[in-house]
């Protein structure tokens, strides 16, 4: 094989973008289109000159990629992935990897079953050379052991014309939450990628549409309490302007604060605990040296064509993934937990309860259902029309 055929279902927002950048690639090309609005699949399906699948389960039983990328709403992911995979396909999805953790556990169960079929996620921020760089020094142990964690990332601004432009957008039963399940995936796998560390516990307060008139979250605020004693705080927003990304993560050899395309790295020339331990001083002076990490340029190829070539080469030669399916859940399972602990108003400990998440999701959606008040506008960003169900 040549060439690996995708097979691109949903060409919303982000399957119209992999199916510009695609038939670019020299090991890699646009086998089909599928999408339940016709007027969507039959543009991508002239421009490529490819077939067009109304249903996934039509393309599917075609046999015309060796590869699919589900780019369809949410919920959608987990079953149209284990269908692909149960028909011989490699598999891309979009993020998220689902809306809930007991799916996501269940696409990652199927996808153990087919080990000869590859299974990625479109964690495109794990091809980015600053966070890349940053987990290489943790991993190396330049930071020593992590103490703190925290990540503020509120410039996710959205107007009200955001959330007008799809039905879908902004419930519960639709999208299946709000900043978290949408904006937030990338930093949440982030958060535990770089680290190489996951929360025992979560205590979040959040907010259902505080500055949208939404019926999900639209605000959120999180303490992550870790095994080894470390802490971890998170916070983010749909309606901050203008708003920052800075993560900090301490160690017991410093800090290190990624903010604007900028590593910067306080190293401290002793252990932290070794100047607490033997300093004779009350208010001990903390030599540390400022310290602006370099790190190599991405070049002109984006971070989304980064992780699709990665895949492409996966499949086609072994390399190792960049970014596997199964590790998904990883992010979820933080975003679920939020959730769960601001609407529930407790703390959570993790793993979760995938029965009681779904059926949290249910009762969010009876409790807050018609609460946006937002009339949908067919506008450009409007992925309303763009799953590809089984019909």
């Amino acid at each position: 094989m040549n060439k690996l055929r995708f097979a691109i279902i949903g060409v919303g927002n982000m399957g119209s973008s992999h199916a510009n950048y695609i038939p670019k690639m020299e090991d890699a090309t646009v086998s089909a289109i599928c999408d339940i609005d016709a007027a969507k699949r039959e543009k991508f399906a002239a421009q490529l000159n490819v077939p067009a699948f109304a249903s996934a389960e039509e393309l599917l039983a075609a046999k015309v990629a060796d590869a699919v990328i589900v780019a369809t709403p949410h919920y959608d992911h987990p079953p149209i992935g284990i269908r692909a995979l149960e028909t011989g396909h490699h598999l891309l999805v979009e993020k998220p990897i689902a809306v809930g953790v007991k799916a996501a556990r269940e696409l990652n169960a199927a996808a153990k079953k087919f080990p000869n079929q590859k299974f990625g996620i479109m964690f495109n921020q794990r091809s980015n050379p600053m966070y890349q760089k940053l987990r290489e020094l943790i991993a190396d142990g330049e930071l020593g052991e992590i103490t703190r964690v925290t990540w503020l990332i509120t410039d996710w601004f959205r107007t009200h014309t955001y959330y007008a432009s799809g039905g879908w957008r902004a419930t519960w039963a639709g999208e299946g939450g709000g900043v978290l399940i949408n904006q937030c995936p990338h930093n949440l796998d982030l958060l535990q990628w770089i680290t190489g560390m996951m929360p025992n516990r979560i205590t979040a307060v959040g907010f259902i549409g505080k500055t949208h008139p939404i019926e999900v979250e639209d605000e959120m605020s999180a303490i992550l309490e870790y095994p080894n004693g470390a802490i971890g705080h998170f916070v983010t927003s749909t309606g901050e302007a203008p708003g920052t990304n800075r993560l900090e993560i301490c160690g017991d050899r410093g800090k290190i604060i990624a903010e604007k395309g900028k590593l910067s790295f306080s190293r401290t020339r002793k252990s932290v605990k070794e100047i607490k331990d033997t300093s004779p001083e009350s208010f001990a002076h903390v030599e540390k040296w400022e310290i602006d990490v370099p790190y190599k340029s991405s070049g002109n190829i984006g971070e989304h064509e980064r992780v699709t070539r990665n895949f492409v080469s996966a499949c086609l030669k072994e390399t190792p993934l960049l970014s596997p399916g199964e590790e998904g859940v990883k992010g979820l399972e933080l975003s679920n937990a939020m959730i769960m602990s601001a609407m529930q108003r407790r703390g959570v400990d993790l793993p979760i309860n995938g029965d009681e998440y779904d059926q949290l999701l249910i009762d969010l959606a009876k409790k807050y259902g018609g609460k946006k008040t937002l009339e949908t506008k067919k506008v450009e960003a409007d992925m309303a029309a763009s799953s590809a169900s089984f019909a």
